[in-house]
């Protein structure tokens, strides 16, 4: 008998989308995940009100009795179209992302658009969700060339679901990578894919690096077993080393199309989420990845 898929407590796969490219990527991987789930599927833009800065002319030079009063109703109007024409924008971009994900064989996308903080709304929101899906880079990126989205490693240490964070591109995946350690977490993740439809079909590796365990054989065969018995192909290895090192060289080496990983837990791999290291590994790794709590 199978575990009881974690995924299938919940309800919807739902994508964070922005004014950027990038959100044509996160839209693709969502449509893949909700059609592997047969979940539903919702697009979400969230608006940040302090971002609308209005930049008006100099009025330091205004003088009368009404000019504080004039003042302050030309900001409200300029903060008002300011507003008007965010929230135009935002639908024009979610009416977009609704037809891609319609054309990529999904039924009927949700999208919603609300001003909010972004960690807050999807804290609010997991409930109902069953695997949040962010984008790597983001608005922000376009301008600042930054090679990992401000937001991941935030609503990493903020949710308690899935997350698949996603690359520069999406194409659906052909082969898996789980980064294994042998701890709770990573032994989740593989009752995870064993017993989910999300990765059905698909050969995965699984990968223990780092410094060898007395029980490394031992728990790379519960893996096999664990897997093979719910029908996939396995593939296992064991190579000593830097983890990020040799999970970005076999993620190369190997042609793996995505990548997963616990995000907390007491292993080998908790380091790899505080601080830098996160940064570095899904730089160096390239390909999205399944972020596990």
């Amino acid at each position: 008998m199978q575990p009881d898929d974690p995924m299938q407590t919940e309800d919807k796969v739902l994508a964070c989308v922005d004014q950027s490219h990038f959100a044509d990527y996160v839209t693709d991987a969502a449509a893949w995940a909700a059609r592997q789930m047969q979940a539903p599927l919702e697009l979400l833009h969230i608006l940040d009100h302090d971002k609308e800065v209005v930049i008006g002319k100099d009025h330091s030079g205004a003088i009368g009795v009404n000019a504080q009063q004039n003042l302050l109703s030309e900001l409200s109007e300029q903060d008002e179209s300011r507003s008007k024409e965010n929230r135009e924008r935002g639908r024009e971009l979610l009416n977009g992302l609704r037809q891609r994900a319609i054309k990529l064989g999904v039924e009927a996308p949700d999208v919603r658009q609300r001003y909010g903080d972004l960690e807050e709304t999807l804290v609010g929101a997991q409930e109902q969700v069953r695997l949040f899906v962010l984008g790597r880079r983001g608005e922000s990126a376009e301008t600042t060339q930054r090679d990992l989205g401000r937001n991941v490693e935030r609503m990493v240490r903020s949710l308690s679901k899935p997350i698949l964070a996603v690359t520069d591109q999406f194409s659906e995946p052909k082969q898996v990578l789980i980064a294994f350690d042998g701890g709770s977490m990573t032994r989740r993740g593989v009752e995870m894919v064993a017993a989910s439809p999300l990765f059905r079909g698909l050969p995965v590796h699984v990968l223990m690096s780092g410094k060898p365990r007395r029980d490394s054989e031992k728990q790379l065969d519960w893996a096999r077993s664990t897997l093979e018995t719910a029908g996939f192909e396995v593939t296992l290895a064991m190579i000593p080393g830097d983890t990020e090192r040799v999970i970005a060289q076999y993620v190369h080496e190997q042609a793996i199309d995505m990548l997963l990983m616990g995000a907390y837990g007491h292993s080998p791999l908790r380091s790899l989420f505080f601080g830098s290291k996160t940064t570095d590994l899904l730089r160096s790794a390239n390909v999205p990845t399944l972020l596990l709590r």
